[in-house]
C-alpha cells in the first residue's frame, strides 16, 4: 500500500520572515484533494519518515494547488531543513490531507490563537469563518516585529478582526484580556507551542468556556525533561515483551516487532494510538490528555510518551 499517494510538484517558494518559507505545490497526476480548515498532510523524507504540515488557505492560491508553511527549525531532524531547501520544480512525496483539529459545526462565535509558526492552520480557520460569515476574532502572538509570519494574507482575510502581539512590547498577548466578554458558547482554538497552549486553555476554562469548546493542536512534539533510557512494553492480549531502545517510539518499537498499529499525528496532539495502561508508570509527553488523566496513568499517547517505570503493561 502506497503511504504516499500525492506527488506534489514545487511551483513557488517565498520567504515569509527570515526563518518561514511558503511553497506551494501542484499535484501531478491528478486533483487536489478537498481539504477543510485544521487538515494537514505528511510530507515524505529522501531518508525515511515523514513530516506533518498544516494547509493553507492563502488569499489568491492558485487553482489546483496546495499550499504550507516551514518553519525552519534551529535543531532540525531533518524535516524543516529538507523542506527549505526545495526549488520550483522539485517533486515530493506526501499523505492525503487528515484532519484532527476541525473547525465546530453550526454558528457559535469563534477565538482563534496562535504563536508562532501554529498560525498555518489558524489563517485557514479564518479564511473559513470569514467564508460562512461566523464572527470570530484572530490573536496571533510572537517574540518580537519581524518574526510573525503570513501577516500581509492574514490582514487581507481577516481585517479588524486580527489582533498582533509582540512579546518584546505593550502590546504582549494577554489572554484573560483577550478572552474577556467571550459568549459562553464561543469555540476556542489555539496553535502553538505547549506552554501557550495549557495557558489558552487555563484562560478558557477560567472565563466559563466548557472544556468541550476549546481544541488545540501542538505544532511539534514536546520534548523529553529527561534523556530517553530503554523500557519494556508487555501486550496484555499475549504476553509478548517488545523492547524499546532509547531515541524510539513505542509505535516504532511494535512495528519493528511485525506488529500493526493504529495512530496518526505521532506528535502527541490527536489521540488516535491512546491505549490503556494496565500496569507501569507512563512519561506523559503528549498534548492531548488532561492533567486529571495524566495523574491516573490508565491511558498513554504510545507515539510521543515513554515509560518512567521499567516495563509498561499495555492494553493492546
Amino acid at each position: 500500500m502506497d503511504t504516499h499517494p500525492l506527488r506534489l510538484k514545487v511551483q513557488s517558494v517565498a520567504a515569509e520572515t527570515p526563518f518561514v518559507r511558503s511553497l506551494v505545490f501542484g499535484v501531478e497526476g491528478g486533483a487536489v484533494p478537498p481539504w477543510q480548515a485544521g487538515a494537514h498532510i505528511r510530507v515524505a523524507l529522501p531518508n525515511g519518515g515523514d513530516r506533518p504540515y498544516s494547509l493553507m488557505a492563502l488569499p489568491d492560491l492558485p487553482a489546483g494547488t496546495l499550499a504550507l508553511g516551514v518553519l525552519r527549525e534551529q535543531q532540525s531532524t531533518g524535516g524543516s531543513q529538507f523542506m527549505h531547501a526545495l526549488k520550483v520544480g522539485d517533486v515530493v512525496a506526501a499523505t492525503g490531507p487528515v484532519n484532527n483539529f476541525r473547525l465546530h459545526e453550526g454558528r457559535a462565535p469563534a477565538l482563534l490563537f496562535a504563536g508562532g509558526i501554529g498560525i498555518t492552520p489558524i489563517l485557514s480557520m479564518a479564511a473559513e469563518l470569514k467564508a460562512q460569515d461566523i464572527p470570530y476574532r484572530v490573536h496571533y502572538a510572537g517574540r518580537a516585529e519581524g518574526l510573525l509570519a503570513f501577516l500581509p494574507q492574514l490582514r487581507a482575510i481577516c481585517a479588524g478582526a486580527l489582533h498582533i502581539h509582540y512579546d518584546s512590547d505593550d502590546s504582549r498577548l494577554d489572554i484573560a484580556t483577550a478572552l474577556k466578554g467571550a459568549p459562553a458558547d464561543s469555540r476556542v482554538y489555539v496553535c502553538g507551542p505547549a506552554g501557550m497552549i495549557d495557558a489558552v486553555k487555563a484562560g478558557a476554562l477560567a472565563s466559563g468556556i466548557a472544556a468541550d469548546h476549546i481544541h488545540y493542536e501542538l505544532f511539534k512534539a514536546e520534548q523529553p525533561s529527561s534523556p530517553d533510557k530503554p523500557f519494556e512494553v508487555e501486550l496484555k492480549s499475549t504476553g509478548r515483551v517488545v523492547t524499546v531502545a532509547a531515541g524510539q517510539s513505542i509505535i516504532q518499537a511494535l512495528e519493528a516487532a511485525g506488529l500493526d498499529v493504529l495512530y496518526d499525528c505521532q506528535r502527541g496532539d490527536c489521540g488516535i494510538c491512546q491505549c490503556g495502561v494496565i500496569e507501569g508508570l507512563p512519561d506523559h509527553r503528549d498534548v492531548i490528555l488532561s492533567d486529571d488523566e495524566k495523574a491516573s496513568n490508565k491511558v498513554m499517547q504510545i507515539c510521543v510518551s515513554r515509560a518512567k517505570s521499567e516495563r509498561l503493561v499495555l492494553d493492546l
